[in-house]
């Protein structure tokens, strides 16, 4: 019997990480159903990179209140959990502080750390809710947070705010303990909170202190398997984001090589402009232009959508949004997790196969008006704080419309055609290219 507690903690533990690690295989594998893509150059530079913007947040704090906010959060995220590692050890050896006598002193200011911390993570939380709630500030609200991305968001800052409080609970219970059972303190701040619970006996305050470890590890299993289907799967996934985001210039687009070998021989002055092009050897796989749906992007495009924190800052900086236009950099990003994930739906019920269900990331979930919306400035990818790029999207879905479609403005459609018949914008066979310059 009185190893059923730690019966109990290893089922729950491997039950917990068991499921994660399955939802984790489950969003690898939609991530890989895209294009390969070699972003495996300048390490050292990558290296950095992630170090500076997504462990050091740095482009977090271009809003200093809600960045400072949010680096409370992130390194309570961080700290704290630390503690998980003796409560785990706690839980399967049946142990209760372990570390206390091992650290001594060093063990209580730890823990006293990590109470300043709580509360700063409570605070932040509590104030993150009254800007999304209360406040009501409009990125918040924009047309592709209604429903479940808006509770989304109230969801984690509630668990954040319960499993901050169990600790704090937790602490400020045994601090009522006998000196005998004791096995840490004095502590801070449940130190405070400790009278609430004076006069109690000692099996009531351990029962308080138990249901509240519970539900601090049980809260923290529950978070983990939540992450996946929830934006903040970007707690996990930043790092590897930032880490193979575009090193180029952000304004270098990436060029088709079937096309540019067509502007190369009609660049070509020896070219003989009647010959027909080259084969490709073997039965080479056919290509499509650009993208229509999600399988057509690069693994890179479908990890920065799993990646996207729908912190609205990419479309509160897009001057096509801001001018009312229909373009939501964000929404580009949650149109194609949504998509995503509908195609590794189907290809589950499939058992591996996908089957077409005549849908496609273009036209069902991002419609023409929003991709010809964009200026290409460049904009929503500055402004995102973990790289994410809707804009290279964006570019991918537009080149399958023109040239898979031909479908595009009445404005640029002559520009497009004199382009592909003439090599140039204008009107002008190549043969007269030159003429102007025999004039006069």
């Amino acid at each position: 019997m009185e190893y059923i507690p730690q019966i109990l903690f290893l089922i729950m533990l491997a039950v917990g990480f068991g499921l994660f690690a399955k939802s984790a295989m489950r969003i690898r594998r939609n991530v890989l159903l895209g294009r390969d893509i070699d972003r495996k150059d300048r390490a050292s530079d990558r290296m950095n990179l992630m170090l500076r913007v997504a462990l050091g947040q740095s482009k977090m704090v271009v809003r200093p209140i809600a960045g400072t906010l949010h680096i409370i959060v992130y390194a309570g995220f961080l700290l704290i959990n630390i503690e998980v590692a003796e409560i785990i050890i706690d839980g399967l050896f049946g142990t209760h502080r372990i570390f206390a006598p091992v650290l001594g002193g060093l063990y209580t200011a730890a823990i006293n750390f990590f109470e300043i911390l709580g509360v700063l993570v409570i605070v932040a939380c509590a104030i993150f809710l009254w800007r999304r709630n209360v406040m009501k500030i409009g990125r918040f609200h924009s047309t592709e947070m209604k429903g479940w991305p808006f509770k989304d968001a109230n969801y984690i800052l509630i668990i954040e705010i319960v499993l901050m409080c169990a600790l704090l609970i937790m602490n400020a219970a045994e601090a009522n303990f006998p000196d005998e059972h004791r096995a840490a303190g004095p502590f801070l701040i449940s130190g405070l909170i400790a009278p609430v619970f004076s006069g109690m006996s000692y099996e009531t305050l351990h029962l308080i202190e138990r249901v509240c470890w519970w539900a601090h590890i049980a809260g923290i299993l529950f978070f983990l398997n939540y992450l996946p289907y929830s934006k903040h799967f970007h707690i996990i996934l930043a790092f590897p984001n930032v880490y193979f985001s575009k090193l180029t210039p952000k304004g270098q687009f990436t060029n088709l090589e079937s096309v540019k070998k067509e502007v190369e021989l009609m660049l070509d002055p020896n070219a003989d402009p009647f010959a027909a092009p080259a084969e490709p050897a073997g039965e080479a796989e056919h290509q499509r232009f650009g993208a229509k749906d999600v399988q057509d992007l690069s693994w890179v495009q479908l990890m920065n959508a799993y990646s996207c924190t729908e912190c609205g800052r990419c479309t509160s900086n897009c001057p096509a949004n801001i001018t009312g236009k229909k373009l939501s950099p964000r929404k580009i990003m949650m149109d194609t997790r949504d998509r995503l994930e509908e195609v590794g739906a189907i290809i589950d019920v499939n058992k591996g196969t996908f089957v077409d269900d005549g849908k496609s990331l273009l036209h069902d979930y991002i419609t023409p008006e929003e991709l010809w919306a964009c200026t290409s400035c460049n904009a929503c990818t500055e402004a995102c704080p973990v790289n994410i790029d809707p804009l290279s999207i964006i570019i991918d879905l537009r080149r399958y419309l023109v040239m898979e479609e031909s479908s595009m403005p009445a404005e640029l459609a002559p520009v497009m055609s004199n382009l592909e018949n003439n090599g140039a914008p204008w009107q002008f066979s190549p043969a007269d290219r030159f003429n102007w310059a025999q004039e006069g």
